[in-house]
């Protein structure tokens, strides 16, 4: 499993911490510093049923600098803005061979386990 972890983040610690109790065996990615491809994300974003809207941090400077709440942006657009700017991507993710969740609630990761 891997976790795109941002150790800055309350809810990624918490999660990671969440994790680590139950002796999950995991891959911390900081994707801040390792950031996925948009092949990645599409990937990502399939396994946990979202858009890439639903996925975006709308707080972001980045997000607004971007002109991401333009409805008139595809998914295509979308997918290329969080892989040029992993900030906005919402985390905790943790990821598994066919599923993921994404940790907020922290708690909503166990339903992969």
């Amino acid at each position: 499993m891997e976790l795109w972890h941002n150790p800055r983040c309350s809810k990624s610690r918490q999660t990671l911490a969440l994790l680590d109790a139950r002796g999950v065996d995991l891959v911390i990615r900081r994707y801040l510093e390792t950031p996925p491809s948009a092949d990645e994300i599409a990937h990502a974003l399939k396994l946990l049923g979202m858009t890439p809207r639903q996925l975006l941090r709308r707080g972001e400077a980045a997000y607004r600098d971007l002109g991401l709440d333009d409805p008139d942006k595809s998914d295509e657009d979308l997918i290329a803005a969080m892989a040029a700017h992993p900030i906005l991507i919402e985390r905790p993710i943790l990821i598994s061979a066919d599923r993921a969740a994404l940790g907020r609630p922290p708690e909503q990761v166990l339903d992969i386990l």
